[in-house]
């Protein structure tokens, strides 16, 4: 078993009878849908909704119980990865272009569990990728000045080997820009919450319940501040 795994695993364990489960998108995020297969198979009830189409897809190819984002209020339960993870379990997420919906399940959650190896862990966010910032595409040029303001520098994120630009799922184009160092992650966190025209940002601060790290031979789970551990 591959640490992947052993960390969906791990949160599989936390899913409950009636549960409205939030699934997340990439390959940790799927071998915590197959997790959640197994249970449904044993008979265990619940439902989950889909940050994205492609975790969508694969509920439904698995025969999961579904529901759509816009019959939800609340989740028990959201469970995904993340590009990078600070000590304070400060989030950067993003690079798959489901920004909003991500988002938005993260808040909507009781627990929101983050599954990760040791390559995610950063001392900053921003350390290994640009902050990606999703904007109303007629008014990405004003964006991109105020971001310049702030000492941001970057540019519009394209289909790698195309000249396309990347859409995101709600239809956004997408600014990847590195800020400096000396401004702190918190006080871009709200500038960026600030901005008119920015839809959505990669930051998400004080939103993750946990962090569940993929070790040698187990599961690291660190707990935050903004909550007691699921149960």
């Amino acid at each position: 078993m591959n640490a992947k795994q052993r960390v969906a695993e791990r949160a599989a364990t936390f899913v409950s009878e009636g549960m409205v489960v939030g699934l997340g998108t990439g390959s940790t995020a799927d071998y915590f849908i197959q997790a959640l297969a197994e249970l449904h198979r044993e008979g265990m009830p619940f439902t989950t909704v889909s940050s994205s189409v492609v975790s969508q897809i694969k509920a439904h190819d698995l025969g999961l119980p579904s529901i759509s984002l816009d019959q939800v209020t609340t989740v028990d339960l959201y469970v995904d990865g993340a590009d990078e993870v600070s000590p304070d379990i400060t989030l950067l997420k993003g690079q798959g272009a489901d920004l909003v919906r991500e988002k938005l399940l993260a808040k909507a959650s009781r627990h929101f569990l983050v599954l990760v190896d040791e390559s995610k862990l950063v001392r900053s966010i921003g350390q290994n990728f640009a902050i990606p910032i999703e904007v109303m595409p007629f008014a990405w040029r004003m964006v991109k000045t105020q971001l310049e303001v702030l000492g941001g520098q970057g540019d519009l994120r394209r289909i790698a080997g195309k000249d396309n630009l990347m859409i995101s799922s709600h239809g956004s184009l997408i600014l990847d820009m590195v800020f400096p160092d000396e401004l702190d992650v918190a006080t871009l966190n709200e500038r960026l919450n600030a901005i008119p025209g920015v839809v959505e940002h990669g930051i998400f601060k004080n939103l993750a319940n946990a962090v569940f790290l993929g070790v040698a031979g187990g599961v690291e789970e660190r707990w935050a501040d903004n909550g007691d551990e699921a149960s």
